[in-house]
């Protein structure tokens, strides 16, 4: 079956209580560059889509359960090890797991939002991401 539309771009739009605090923190520390701003809204480039961070959302003081927030943001990265690293030394606060299908590195944002760090050389990614 031929599906109904192929997206172009991938574009992420994240809901936020802290709207100030989560900007910084996708924009200074996570490193994301500024793509456009309007009022109360900020648009990041994430990879080859964006990630468009919003008024609106809810804010809690430690990690939301997926039950608060079932979307969690993936950064497919070349070195997870390394990546971590490196947002361990801004301060961020990274948990690393490693599964039989690989590792993973977790942390939040400011509002509670779950991200996470994969290495993308995985096989599952082949073809799917550039070179």
């Amino acid at each position: 079956m031929q599906p109904p539309f192929i997206p172009r771009t991938i574009g992420i739009i994240l809901g936020t209580e802290r709207f100030a605090a989560c900007v910084a923190f996708y924009r200074d520390v996570l490193g994301l560059p500024v793509w456009f701003e309007k009022h109360e809204l900020v648009c990041l480039r994430f990879g080859e889509g964006n990630l468009m961070i919003e008024t609106g959302g809810m804010a809690v003081d430690r990690n939301k359960h997926n039950s608060e927030n079932p979307t969690m943001l993936r950064f497919n990265v070349d070195d997870v090890a390394a990546a971590a690293a490196a947002l361990s030394k801004r301060g961020v606060s990274i948990e690393m797991k490693t599964f039989n299908w690989g590792t993973v590195a977790t942390f939040a944002g400011p509002d509670g939002n779950i991200c996470k760090l994969k290495n993308a050389d995985d096989p599952f990614f082949k073809g799917i991401l550039a070179p």
